[in-house]
């Protein structure tokens, strides 16, 4: 079975709608977009307006911000190394910029304030010889707005994580790049500068179909933000890295701490957040992470949704038009809406924890009854069994407690407490009691039962 064969005819021919309209509406020289399902690629496709030119799976566009997210791949793995932490102010390891009360995990999420491009002039369309040192990226008035106060997309700040990558690597960014996540994951047509076959960038005059080329500037010192070109089969390998880690680059846990909104989202904006170097969007009640990109002459956008395992790449050479990123978002729904994901067989657990297996089952916080679930590797679930309330699932911890992953408990510590006699009293979840029954009167409640106990209406 061919790679084209793996959906079904209808959907294929949906993908290629989509594609096709894209490129014409929005009047691309060319558009090139591909699908992966499974860790597989599924479908590509792509649109010119030179008969028979068609870009493919090996040709190079550039992908704007889209390097922002490798960039923060290797900021953590500086971090698992531990050779920062991500509450270290800038200072501490890069000083003198002018820029050193923000922190790295500000600088990551885009929460530190600092503007969201250079001073003049237009930085993507000047060489690099224009900004020599950090200071004339950053100007004499780098902040816009306090930092940690909320999401401003900076470009800037993301030329601070790369000189900071190559102060900690004493290498320069490009070099750490290719050795740490390039070569590693078979990246081999992502490059800092062009090599063919590359598409040339356009820009298409708004009010008539003519073209006029555009320059593609080295970035110097703002290469950390926007400097990459690459494939849509290499980026479909970097979205199955970036959904679910290899520890050839990064773990499968720091790949999700980057899937984490890291701020809020700024004002009417809150169908998309931003994470750790990975913007997080909704579609639906679909999640999809990834990055959007754009230079004079190209735009890109990479998306991927982890429940469905569907990654989507889309690239055209034009400055403006094609909505890229929505188209990209639009082939990870096709798919998912038309071929749902077939889940894995149930199966029980490997082994019999009765020690675990006594803690499952409802249990009353108050008098609201929530269910405790045993999950892999000895972690649990909560969820509420009567209206809403707070779930979350539990990660084991050696000492035998659990550490909250998600929602309201998000790090907080649940443990069993005993009775003298060793049976198991209450349930302690970041001081809340959770016992057996509800305000049962032999376990110990904060403030203790009334003694009158449960009663009717007639007192």
């Amino acid at each position: 079975m061919t790679s084209q064969e793996v959906l079904l005819p209808s959907t294929r021919r949906a993908l290629l709608h989509r594609v096709a309209t894209a490129q014409s509406q929005g009047r691309a020289p060319s558009l090139v977009a591909a699908v992966q399902r499974d860790g597989q690629i599924a479908w590509s496709g792509a649109r010119s307006c030179v008969d028979g030119h068609e870009p493919d799976g090996d040709t190079q566009f550039r992908i704007g911000s889209i390097t922002k997210t490798f960039t923060a791949v290797l900021v953590m793995r500086l971090r698992d190394e531990g050779l920062l932490d991500l509450d270290d102010q800038l200072e501490k390891h890069l000083p003198g910029t002018g820029a050193g009360q923000v922190t790295i995990f500000q600088l990551l999420g885009h929460s530190g304030g600092l503007g969201a491009e250079t001073p003049a002039p237009w930085w993507e369309r000047t060489p690099p010889t224009t900004r020599p040192e950090l200071a004339d990226v950053l100007g004499e008035t780098p902040f816009v707005q306090q930092s940690g106060h909320g999401h401003h997309y900076s470009n800037p700040g993301y030329t601070l994580l790369g000189s900071l990558i190559e102060e900690l690597r004493g290498k320069p960014w490009a070099d750490v790049l290719g050795r740490e996540i390039l070569e590693p994951l078979g990246m081999d047509r992502t490059t800092s500068q062009a090599v063919a076959p590359h598409a040339g960038g356009w820009a298409v005059h708004p009010w008539a179909d003519v073209l006029l080329p555009e320059p593609a500037e080295d970035l110097g010192l703002m290469a950390p933000a926007g400097q990459l070109w690459s494939t849509t089969t290499d980026l479909l390998r970097f979205a199955a890295f970036l959904a679910r880690g290899d520890d050839r680059v990064l773990s499968s846990s720091s790949v999700a701490e980057m899937h984490v909104p890291s701020a809020p989202p700024e004002a009417g904006d809150w169908a998309g957040t931003y994470g750790l170097g990975l913007q997080n969007i909704r579609r639906g009640s679909r999640t999809l992470l990834g990055h959007s990109g754009s230079l004079p002459g190209f735009l890109a956008a990479l998306w991927f949704s982890v429940d469905d395992d569907v990654a989507a790449v889309v690239f055209a050479n034009a400055t403006s038009g094609p909505p890229a990123s929505t188209v990209a978002a639009d082939l990870v729904q096709i798919v998912a809406d038309a071929e749902p994901r077939i889940p894995e067989p149930w199966r029980p657990l490997p082994e019999v924890d009765h020690e675990l297996l006594a803690l499952t089952g409802p249990w009353y916080w108050g008098t609201q009854v929530l269910a405790v679930k045993l999950l892999t590797d000895r972690g649990l679930e909560l969820q509420p069994l009567r209206g809403v309330g707070r779930a979350a699932r539990f990660r084991a911890r050696p000492d035998g407690t659990w550490t909250g992953l998600n929602g309201y408990y998000a790090g907080e510590t649940l443990r069993v407490v005993r009775a003298e006699d060793g049976t198991v009293d209450h349930l302690d979840l970041g001081s809340f009691v959770f016992t057996r029954e509800p305000y049962d009167r032999s376990a110990a409640i904060p403030g203790g039962v009334d003694e009158g106990g449960w009663r009717g209406l007639a007192l």
